[in-house]
């Protein structure tokens, strides 16, 4: 299955350097307020030691980690929604998108011009959100004539989709994101094919100078403290010293690079697992001497379904899975050795994968 992150925010944030950070495709950055007119497109591939470590038992041909596809969306800034800026047509790749990276700008530099002039990452934000609110009180509006038509009419789904989306409605009037709503399953079920962008779940990033890396400053503290209701994330990441990294070629001169920093692992990491972590994601990998890989799915996924994200004849003839846990294949270090020791477990239809199992799946179409 393909996860799609959009990174938002404000012209001259440093969405494009973080996106350099994650993203295997590298683009051109410019000082210069709405300098592209273009979303640009990348793709990462998902931090996970655990491949490797498999590889090292195995002795695989090749090593495929899960890939997230991030989407760099051009600045927008007051009026974005009416077409102002680069204008609304970028909400679209908003939209389409299953989180939001949203950027803020934490640091301080003379030579790269805020559009409002000083820098107050909260203002920013609530900009942004206006916009996004705006955009998503245009697609309610036009919910709510369809379904007072069918409530006139009598019929009782309209009558309760209009109480929904009527809610929704006052809620954004009020300058609130669809998200912070806590909807029942029921209720979404309104609103799900609108792919509201205000209902779309949410990273803030803090792009700070590379002092600030590990323990922030005065903006990071007061936009960390603006946010804190909202219960999302906020990761703090140097875009501008992490690009520098990733341009490095020798791991060694990474690590080196980051220790510098204070830093165990890149803030990339950290961002690429969050996105996981609010979209209820997790991996389960395969592992044979063509490939070691890993999948990604939904958690709750039934082993058919698991199946599925391989390949769609593996679900159609799923008749079981050879399950072993990730930590047994560590230990035990062969498949032969986990089923001598009891550690492979045969699984059917109703079998829920876990994080970090290993699968075989056998099927016959």
């Amino acid at each position: 299955m393909g996860l799609k992150c959009g990174i938002i925010g404000i012209t001259n944030t440093g969405k494009t350097t973080l996106f350099n950070c994650i993203s295997e495709t590298k683009v051109a950055t410019s000082n210069f307020a709405f300098s592209t007119n273009k979303s640009n497109l990348g793709q990462v591939k998902v931090p996970d030691e655990r491949l490797w470590k498999l590889d090292s038992l195995i002795h695989s041909a090749r090593v495929m980690p899960t890939t997230v596809d991030i989407v760099d969306i051009p600045g927008l800034t007051k009026g974005s929604s009416k077409g102002e800026g680069v204008g609304n047509s970028f909400l679209a790749d908003i939209r389409n998108c299953d989180a939001l990276i949203h950027v803020v700008r934490c640091f301080d530099d003379p030579n790269l011009t805020h559009i409002d002039t000083t820098i107050n990452p909260v203002r920013d934000r609530e900009t942004i959100d206006l916009e996004l609110q705006v955009k998503d009180l245009d697609a309610i509006d036009k919910r709510i004539s369809k379904l007072e038509k069918g409530a006139k009419a009598g019929d009782k789904i309209s009558k309760h989709g209009l109480e929904v989306v009527t809610a929704i409605k006052a809620h954004l009037e009020d300058f609130q994101n669809v998200r912070t709503m806590n909807l029942s399953h029921e209720q979404q079920e309104h609103i799900s094919d609108l792919c509201l962008l205000t209902a779309k779940p949410v990273i803030y990033v803090c792009n700070v100078d590379e002092k600030s890396a590990v323990t922030g400053n005065d903006y990071t503290a007061r936009f960390i403290e603006s946010v804190k209701s909202e219960k999302g994330e906020t990761i703090i990441i140097a875009a501008k010293a992490e690009s520098e990294i990733a341009e490095l070629e020798d791991p060694d001169d990474r690590l080196a690079f980051l220790s510098e920093l204070s830093l165990d692992e890149p803030g990339v990491n950290k961002l690429i697992r969050s996105a996981f972590s609010i979209l209820d994601l997790e991996v389960f990998f395969t592992a044979g001497p063509k490939e070691v890989r890993a999948w990604t799915i939904h958690k709750g996924a039934a082993a058919p379904e698991a199946a599925g994200v391989i390949h769609s004849d593996l679900q159609r003839g799923f008749i079981r899975a050879e399950v072993i846990k990730y930590k047994d294949y560590i230990t035990y270090k062969t498949e032969a050795a986990c089923r001598d020791a009891g550690k492979l477990f045969i699984e059917g239809k109703n079998y829920i994968v876990e994080d970090g199992d290993v699968l075989h799946i056998r099927f016959n179409v």
